[in-house]
């Protein structure tokens, strides 16, 4: 720690999303500060700043797309207008991760493992020329194309026709899920549309809250070998953590999914169901996991309807890519790929109606589809796709 008594060192370095290993090696540097504080999560960061306190830099660990990156300097920026310098501490990094970051207003991007000379010389520089390199830095990522102004005009009356007729139903649906089963109606993740916008992304709840928990009681169902079972318990033990290899690497979970006071992992989740294979665990029938309404809604494809908010906020379109969970998002970076950000996300799209409820489709397949809808759409294959979604809505496997 440097000299706190040298004058002018009254700041602090304010450290958020950190474990402790990576707090003790930012309170071990030499660092014209007063001190190193850690905050616990954003909230209370934000907090922080919104009472005057003299933070003179923020250091996150966190991914670039997760809640405690870009995302945190956004709301960091509304909260003060004169923003203390942001640097981020990644475990993944590529070019274009880099490049998203520093157009959003990231100062510095350290990959781990940490190298103490190196990063104290770079906070250090960061700090004594900031008054001059705050002028310097491009103030926010280059604005995404714009939605064309007729496809947005179609999106908000369709989005509000279909709210509107179907406003009934949906309080029927939401006093089924509110009587089946506690817990809210509605969920919400954090997704990667447009430009590599992430916003708020709204479903109707198909499963118990304590879904990921209930894996564990249901063991006695798997068919396989005692070897194979005995693989399946650790597995579903260590589910109950909520925490996935990454998420743990940080303390906390970097992909949640919200609803009310109520949160999963959803990379967790997801990642534990794919080790599975064709595990029948994973497989069985009438997963005791998912609510009856649930099952309903989810082969009706109703729990996707509360997106149509989404729409009308501009979050969104009713034909486009899919926007895709932060974790995948960030690994399709890549000029190849990243093109499929360049269209409106949207509910339905090619790779629904082309190949859902398919089991064969591969990722490779589905993003070429992406890369075609961003290079192709107009208002007549965005018809086409919709006419194409109605009898897909039905689909024949959960994929």
């Amino acid at each position: 720690m440097s000299d706190i008594n040298t004058p002018g060192n009254t700041g602090i370095i304010a450290l958020v999303n950190c474990n402790n290993h990576t707090t003790d090696f930012f309170k071990g540097l030499n660092l014209p500060v007063k001190d190193v504080v850690c905050y616990d999560d954003n909230d209370a960061l934000i907090d922080a700043l919104e009472k005057g306190t003299n933070i003179t830099a923020v250091i996150s660990q966190s991914e670039i797309l997760a809640p405690g990156g870009v995302q945190l300097i956004e709301a960091i920026k509304k909260t003060r207008k004169d923003a203390p310098p942001f640097f981020l501490v990644v475990n993944h990094l590529s070019a274009n991760l880099r490049k998203l970051a520093l157009e959003s207003g990231v100062v510095d991007v350290f990959w781990q493992p940490l190298v103490g000379e190196n990063i104290e010389s770079r906070v250090n520089f960061t700090l004594s020329q900031w008054s001059k390199l705050k002028t310097n830095l491009v103030k926010k990522a280059p604005a995404p194309k714009k939605t064309p102004l007729g496809k947005r005009i179609f999106d908000i009356l369709f989005a509000g026709g279909v709210l509107l007729v179907l406003s009934p139903f949906f309080l029927i649906i939401y006093l089924a899920i509110k009587l089946e089963s506690r817990g809210p109606a509605f969920y919400y993740s954090l997704r990667v549309g447009t430009g590599y916008n992430v916003f708020k992304f709204y479903k109707f709840r198909s499963m118990y809250v304590n879904a990921d928990q209930r894996i564990k009681d249901l063991k006695h169902l798997n068919q396989y070998t005692i070897d194979a079972q005995s693989k399946q318990e650790k597995s579903a033990s260590d589910n109950t953590n909520f925490l996935c290899a990454e998420c743990t690497a940080y303390g906390r979970c970097q992909f949640p999914l919200h609803a009310d006071k109520v949160t999963w992992c959803e990379k967790q989740y997801i990642s534990s169901k794919r080790e599975a294979g064709d595990s029948a665990f994973f497989k069985i029938k009438n997963d005791p996991r998912i609510t009856k309404i649930g099952n309903f809604i989810r082969n009706t494809s109703i729990d996707e309807l509360p997106q149509l908010w989404n729409v009308i906020r501009g979050d969104m379109s009713i034909v486009g890519n899919r926007p895709l969970p932060l974790y995948e998002a960030e690994k399709l970076t890549t000029d190849k790929y990243a093109l499929r950000f360049a269209a409106p996300a949207g509910i339905t799209g090619l790779w629904q109606v082309e190949k859902r409820g398919k089991a064969e489709m591969s990722e490779e397949e589905r993003l070429m589809l992406d890369n075609y809808y961003a290079e192709n759409h107009s208002f007549w294959n965005d018809a086409r796709v919709i006419l194409k979604t109605i009898p897909a809505l039905l689909q024949k496997e959960q994929v």
